[in-house]
C-alpha cells in the first residue's frame, strides 16, 4: 500500500496524513485494480514481493493471493499500520507477513525479492532517491522495482469551490512543511534515474471520484481529515491555517460531495524499473 513512512534513519520528513480513522478508511479502499494495475503483468504466481510502506495491508494481501505460493512481506515504519495490516491479514486469511522497519535500511538480504513495490510513500520522505536505491538493493537481478505517486498540483474538481482551492494550497504547504513533496508524480522518473535504476518505464493513471457514493465517501473523509487528523494539527501548529479556515475547507468538501455535477480527478505517475547491473 505504501503510504506511512512515519520515521526512518535517512528521513527527516514527517508523515502528513497520520492514522486517523478517516485516513485509514482511504488507505483500505486501495486495491490492485485502482492503485497497482500497472504492475499486473509482473504479478506471476510464485514470485516474491516486498511492499514498502504497506499501511493497513489491503494491497499487500491481494499481492499474496496473486503471487501464491510466493513470499509476500509488507513493511511499514508505523506500529499502528502494522497492527492494522496484521488484523486485515487474519480477517481475510492472507499468507502475507508484516514487519515494522526502516525504508532506508530494509531488514533483508541483497536480492531477497523478485518485486519491490511502494505506493504513495516517496512523496512523504526527505530522500526518495535513497529509498529507491535501498529498494533496488533488496531486488533480485532482473527483478522489478515499482512505484506510484500522485501529483497534487494537477488535481482538478468541479464545481470550482473556493474552499477546495484553499484546501489544495494548504495541503501543499503543510506537506512541504513536513519535508515531503506533494507533487511527487512529476519527479518520479527523475528520482528513478538518480537512483541509477535501469530500464525505467513510466505510465500514468487517474483516480476519478464522480458518482454519488464515491463523492460522499471521499468528500466525507476529507471533511473529517481536515479537522481531526494529523494534517489538521500540523496546519494549525505550523501556522499554515486557522481553525476557521479548516472549518471552511471541511464545509467545502461536504458541499462538493452533495453537488450532482461534482467530480474530482487525481493524476498518478508510475515507474517500473530494474536494478542496475554492476
Amino acid at each position: 500500500m505504501a503510504e506511512t513512512p512515519d520515521s526512518a534513519s535517512a528521513d527527516s520528513a514527517k508523515y502528513t496524513h497520520g492514522h486517523h480513522a478517516s485516513v485509514l478508511s482511504v488507505h483500505r479502499w486501495r486495491t490492485i485494480a485502482n492503485s497497482a494495475a500497472y504492475l499486473e503483468p509482473h504479478l506471476v504466481a510464485g514470485r516474491s514481493l516486498l511492499d514498502v510502506g504497506c499501511g493497513p495491508g489491503t494491497i499487500t494481501a491481494e499481492f499474496a493471493e496473486r503471487l501464491s505460493p510466493g513470499r509476500v512481506v509488507g513493511l511499514d515504519a508505523a506500529p499502528d499500520a502494522i497492527a492494522a495490516a496484521h488484523s486485515h491479514a487474519v480477517e481475510v486469511g492472507s499468507t502475507a507477513t508484516f514487519v515494522q522497519g526502516d525504508a532506508f535500511a530494509l531488514p533483508f538480504d541483497d536480492g531477497a525479492f523478485d518485486i519491490t513495490h511502494t505506493h504513495q510513500t516517496l512523496q512523504h520522505v526527505a530522500d526518495p532517491v535513497a529509498m529507491l536505491r535501498e529498494m533496488a538493493r533488496v531486488t533480485a537481478p532482473g527483478g522489478t522495482i515499482a512505484a506510484r505517486e500522485v501529483d497534487y498540483a494537477v488535481t482538478s474538481w468541479f464545481p470550482l469551490l473556493p474552499g477546495l482551492a484553499l484546501w489544495l494550497d494548504l495541503y501543499q504547504r503543510v506537506h512541504r512543511g513536513n519535508g515531503g513533496e506533494p507533487d511527487a508524480g512529476r519527479h518520479l522518473k527523475a528520482w528513478a534515474h538518480a537512483a541509477r535504476l535501469d530500464a525505467v518505464e513510466t505510465t500514468a493513471t487517474v483516480w476519478l471520484f464522480s458518482d454519488e457514493v464515491d463523492r460522499a465517501w471521499w468528500g466525507g473523509a476529507w471533511a473529517e481529515r481536515v479537522l481531526h487528523s494529523s494534517f489538521a494539527r500540523d496546519a494549525l501548529d505550523g501556522g499554515h491555517a486557522t481553525q476557521a479556515e479548516l472549518q471552511t475547507i471541511s464545509e467545502a468538501w461536504r458541499e462538493w460531495a452533495q453537488h450532482d455535477d461534482a467530480m474530482l480527478t487525481m493524476t498518478h505517475v508510475e515507474v517500473i524499473a530494474t536494478p542496475k547491473v554492476v
